[in-house]
C-alpha cells in the first residue's frame, strides 16, 4: 500500500455549491492543490466568475462555474444535465450552501416574533437544498459505484448557541444572534447524512457531515472574545482550517468512512 496515494485527488472532480462563499471558496482552492476538478456552484454570477478566474489562473485543474438556484429541483436538473453534455461525472459532491435569507431583519428576529416565510426561506436553502443535489447527483454516483457526499453543518446543529455571548456583538453591522431556523436547519443536515449514508452505502457512496465551529469572518471584537472564551483554544477558527477536513473526506483516506460528522471546532463541544 501506498499510503501517499491515499490523499490523491487528480482525475476526481468535485461539485461544490457555495463556492462564492466564504468556505466554499477555500474549499475550492484546497482541492484544486490536490489536483482535483472543479464545478463550481452559486447563486452571485459575478462573485463566482471571480472565484473560477482565480483557480483555473493558479492552479493545473479544470474549474468550470454554473449559477444556479439549488432551491429549485428543474434548476438542479438543468445544471445536472448542462454537466452530463461536457461528459462529466461528479466523483465528489460538496453541499456547502447556507443562507440568511434577503432580509436581514427578518433573519436575526426573535423567537416570538418570527415569520414563517423567512423560517421556509431558510429551511429551503440550508435543507432542502441538499435533499435536491443528493437526489440527482447522489443517485448518479450510486449507479457508477462510487462517490463521496460531505455536507456542511454547524456547531450550532450539534449544541444550542449561548445566548449570553451576543450582547454588543455586531456583524453586518448589526447586533446578532443565532436564530432558531439555523439551528434546526443544520441539525437536519446532519440527520439527512445519516439517512442517505445507510441508504447508498451498499452502492458505494460515501456519505459525511463536516461541521465547522465559529469561523472568524469581521465579528466585532466583543464577539470575537466572548466567543473565544467558550473554546477550549480559545479562540475562533481560521477559515484554512476548514480545508484538510474536506480534503480528507473527499479522498481514499477515508474510504470507510460514512455517517459521521466530523466536527472541527477547537474542542467547544467537550464542554
Amino acid at each position: 500500500m501506498n499510503y501517499k496515494l491515499l490523499f490523491n485527488l487528480s482525475n476526481k472532480t468535485a461539485l461544490i455549491t457555495g463556492a462564492a462563499g466564504l468556505l466554499g471558496v477555500e474549499f475550492a482552492k484546497g482541492l484544486a492543490a490536490h489536483q482535483c476538478n472543479l464545478i463550481l456552484v452559486d447563486s452571485d454570477g459575478d462573485k463566482l466568475k471571480e472565484v473560477g478566474k482565480d483557480i483555473n489562473n493558479n492552479y493545473d485543474v479544470n474549474c468550470n462555474t454554473f449559477c444556479c438556484n439549488i432551491t429549485d429541483q428543474q434548476s438542479v436538473e438543468d445544471l445536472s444535465s448542462k454537466i452530463k453534455g461536457d461528459n462529466c461525472n461528479i466523483d465528489i459532491l460538496i453541499n456547502n450552501v447556507a443562507s440568511k435569507g434577503l432580509d436581514l431583519d427578518n433573519y436575526f428576529a426573535e423567537v416570538e416574533k418570527y415569520s414563517i416565510e423567512t423560517w421556509n426561506e431558510i429551511l429551503n436553502y440550508n435543507l432542502t437544498s441538499m435533499f435536491i443535489m443528493t437526489k440527482i447527483f447522489g443517485s448518479a454516483m450510486a449507479e457508477r459505484g462510487h462517490g463521496s457526499i460531505i455536507q456542511t453543518s454547524s456547531i450550532y446543529g450539534v449544541m444550542a448557541p449561548d445566548q449570553r455571548i451576543y450582547k454588543g456583538s455586531i456583524f453586518l453591522d448589526r447586533e446578532i444572534n443565532t436564530p432558531a431556523i439555523y439551528s434546526a436547519s443544520k441539525a437536519g443536515v446532519i440527520g439527512l447524512t445519516k439517512y442517505l449514508a445507510t441508504y447508498w452505502a451498499s452502492a458505494g457512496v460515501r456519505v459525511n457531515t463536516l461541521t465547522p465551529g465559529g469561523v472568524f469572518s469581521g465579528q466585532n471584537k466583543t464577539f470575537v472574545e466572548k466567543y473565544s472564551e467558550r473554546v477550549p483554544m480559545n479562540r475562533m477558527a481560521d477559515k484554512s482550517e476548514l480545508v484538510g477536513a474536506v480534503v480528507f473526506l473527499s479522498s481514499d483516506a477515508s474510504s470507510y468512512i460514512t455517517g459521521q460528522n466530523l466536527i472541527v471546532d477547537g474542542g467547544l463541544n467537550c464542554w
